[in-house]
């Protein structure tokens, strides 16, 4: 039996991870759940899976949720109390969903308490990639990627050598606005860019998948998890989501990973690896899909990875600015500050005004991430 912690529960890969485990009760207890504010869904979860303890970043909303409760499970708040359970002897793998760089500080802790890592914040390797996987050959512990591109990479390895690798073909939908012309963007609505053609995710993630700044950040995780140089790291648009990503060798063969997109089928294999078990998710029908297409990104269109591209290949600190502007501009339009073709511009500002330091520590990654959402924060149309 492995005691799991889920961090995010409430989020769309929390939900998805809680219905996997509870295929399987005789492996899986979830001993804590994690979440922002939505005390309304954790409390459901909370009478469904009967947790030891469960953790609210907004203290206030802890407070309300200590009221619901009456004492019957333990009830933690803020970075204190993810960083409290993590690092518990009743977790053995701790499941992190959590959006953003607020998923930093509590990879770190579980990696430092030995836990297995099934890692769904991918912001974690983007702006700490050399930290992390330092500290994970340091403390020998497992990190399996949840993200359905980096697990089937991962899939695809198993039982080959890094060094054969030629490159990695990371697969992208293309998102909402895939046959949009660039001039047509500039008034896109917020409705318009959550609507992904494919995939289920949280708002932040799925603006992220329209301006492809998902697939930049991927880039650099995919770059920090397989050490590969950026150059070796390719993104080929596959509208239909069937193949997840693959892997070319140094002899040509490649290797894909393709599945429907259900993010239950990677998150039960971060959660039984090396084991496969059975599940009914879904099959992919080869006859009534037709056909795969693919096509090659559109870097002027979506400035946002052509950006991550040149900024993954200078490294240093320049991740943790384009990872902390983004979260910014996107919450900036989220909240119809900004319109959408603004996201790629307030990130280029940011770079632009940023010194970097290069093999940084971790105490100047959380520098930069504060000095950039201030900066950020404080230009004349977002403020």
């Amino acid at each position: 039996m492995k005691n799991i912690a889920i961090l995010g529960s409430t989020g769309s890969i929390g939900r998805n991870a809680i219905e996997v485990i509870r295929n399987f009760p005789d492996r899986f207890k979830v001993t804590y759940l994690a979440v922002n504010k939505n005390i309304e869904l954790l409390f459901e979860q909370v009478k469904l899976l009967r947790p030891r303890g469960v953790v609210i970043f907004d203290k206030e909303k802890a407070r309300e949720f200590s009221n619901f409760v009456n004492g019957e499970i333990e009830v933690l708040s803020g970075e204190e109390g993810l960083l409290e359970v993590v690092s518990r002897d009743d977790v053995d793998v701790v499941l992190n969903s959590l959006v953003g760089f607020s998923g930093l500080k509590p990879t770190i802790k579980a990696i430092e308490s030995g836990k297995r890592i099934a890692l769904a914040n991918k912001e974690t390797l983007v702006v700490a990639g050399e930290i992390i996987t330092k500290l994970i050959k340091e403390n020998n512990v497992e990190l399996i990627p949840v993200d359905s591109e980096h697990n089937a990479i991962f899939q695809c390895l198993v039982g080959e050598n890094v060094s054969d690798i030629n490159r990695i073909i990371l697969t992208a939908s293309g998102g909402p606005f895939l046959y949009r012309d660039k001039v047509d963007l500039e008034n896109v609505t917020v409705e318009e860019a959550l609507k992904h053609p494919n995939w289920k995710m949280g708002n932040k993630i799925t603006i992220d998948s329209a301006t492809l700044m998902n697939k930049g950040l991927e880039v650099i995780e995919a770059h920090w998890l397989f050490g590969l140089s950026v150059d070796k790291i390719k993104v080929v648009i596959h509208p239909q989501s069937v193949i997840h990503s693959m892997v070319e060798f140094v002899d040509g063969s490649i290797k894909a990973q393709l599945g429907v997109p259900d993010m239950k089928i990677p998150i039960q294999y971060a959660l039984t690896y090396p084991e496969r078990t059975y599940a009914d998710y879904g099959r992919v029908d080869f006859v009534k899909l037709g056909q795969m297409t693919f096509l090659e990104p559109d870097l002027d269109k979506f400035e946002c990875l052509r950006i991550a591209y040149e900024v993954a290949s200078i490294g240093g600190t320049y991740p943790t600015v384009l990872n902390a502007a983004n979260e910014v501009a996107v919450e900036a339009f989220l909240n119809k500050k900004i319109k959408f073709t603004k996201i790629p511009d307030i990130i280029k500002r940011a770079i632009d005004a940023h010194k970097p330091k290069f093999n940084p520590e971790l105490e100047d990654i959380l520098r930069v991430d504060s000095e950039t959402r201030k900066f950020v924060k404080n230009l004349e149309e977002i403020s």
